[in-house]
């Protein structure tokens, strides 16, 4: 493994944000790491580029234990959401800073500029002040500062934080495939879900300095591994259920489980797209409570008479108005019985 994390651990106050943390990154993997504010992502983050010291436990690079060792020598390169570049350089200055600390020719600095420019889609740019660029061009430059001295781990905190939607999604694709043709090993943290899983090929989620599940963002999505984890993916139907025999017994009334499901008390994760919307008298009567638009379907939320409301996912020209009466049937292959 290129980076080894075991029982990593940070206090601060004698709280622990960074709780025994066992994470392993191989070479050429990009790991997201997800969490809401205060999991400890960014701490771990900082514990891996020495810029926070472990209270305990070991960050290994390449099998080589790291305590002790200054982040200037630990070969990793690391990109804050804030782009953090030199204003009084220009964008060819900023992108040598690297280069020139690890004693890079002004003819090495030169052909290393222009190559990475090019890479990040801003060719001709070395000449330009930082001033003088957009928010998604600061990002590319400092994307390429960080990846000049050819860093064995890059990380990234919150790369895309600070720009907008629709150059966010653009920009993550971008990341992806650059990454992929460079071979790069990256550590990023972020909270936005749809970031990680477009650009992970695996996903960690983490809880009050914890790791709560780890898997490809494939495994993540169909398989939360407890109701922290769903909910934090954004699901709303979740609730306490008793399992036996394929059936779930629910405020909901009985909904019926994938076989194989796990028996016993357990709690019970119904996808949008499990919430079947049938004429009003049949399955379970609902009123419709409020609708979003979210592009490609329509958030219907359903409040059940004596239940938790449900969110169903309608097409747009199938949604039910506020107000309307509406049954609800559940499919099973949509249900998921978390651990």
């Amino acid at each position: 493994m290129l980076l080894s994390l075991q029982a990593a651990t940070v206090r601060f106050g004698g709280r622990a944000v960074l709780d025994a943390v066992d994470l392993a990154v191989a070479a050429h993997e990009i790991v997201c790491v997800l969490g809401p504010s205060g999991s400890g992502k960014s701490t771990l983050l900082r514990a891996v580029a020495g810029l926070q010291p472990l209270d305990s436990g070991r960050v290994s690079l390449d099998g080589h234990d790291q305590s002790g060792v200054p982040a200037h020598r630990r070969g990793v390169g690391l990109m804050f959401q804030d782009h953090q570049l030199f204003p009084q350089r220009d964008v060819g200055g900023n992108v040598a800073f690297g280069l020139r600390m690890h004693g890079a020719t002004r003819g090495e600095q030169a052909d290393r500029v222009r190559e990475l420019l090019d890479l990040v889609g801003l060719p001709d740019a070395a000449g330009r002040a930082v001033a003088a660029l957009s928010g998604g061009e600061q990002q590319r430059v400092a994307l390429a500062r960080a990846l000049a001295p050819s860093p064995r781990l890059l990380m990234l905190d919150e790369p895309l934080g600070q720009l907008d939607r629709s150059l966010r999604e653009r920009l993550v694709v971008e990341l992806r495939e650059l990454f992929g043709r460079l071979g790069t090993t990256v550590l990023a943290v972020t909270h936005d879900q749809g970031e990680a899983f477009a650009l992970a090929d695996r996903v960690v989620v983490m809880r009050d300095g914890r790791i709560a599940q780890s898997g490809t963002p494939l495994e993540v999505w169909q398989r939360p591994a407890d109701a922290f984890v769903a909910r934090f993916l954004g699901f709303e139907n979740v609730v306490g259920a008793t399992v036996a025999d394929g059936v779930a017994v629910t405020p909901w009334g009985k909904v019926p489980v994938p076989e194989g499901s796990p028996q016993g008390t357990r709690t019970l994760l119904v996808r949008p797209a499990g919430v079947r919307l049938v004429p009003a008298g049949e399955g379970l009567r609902c009123t419709v409570a409020a609708r979003t638009f979210r592009g490609t379907h329509v958030a219907v939320r359903l409040q059940p008479e004596d239940a938790p409301r449900l969110e169903a996912a309608c097409a747009l020209r199938a949604a039910p108005e506020v107000g309307d009466e509406a049954g609800v049937e559940f499919d099973a292959a949509e249900i998921v019985v978390l651990g």
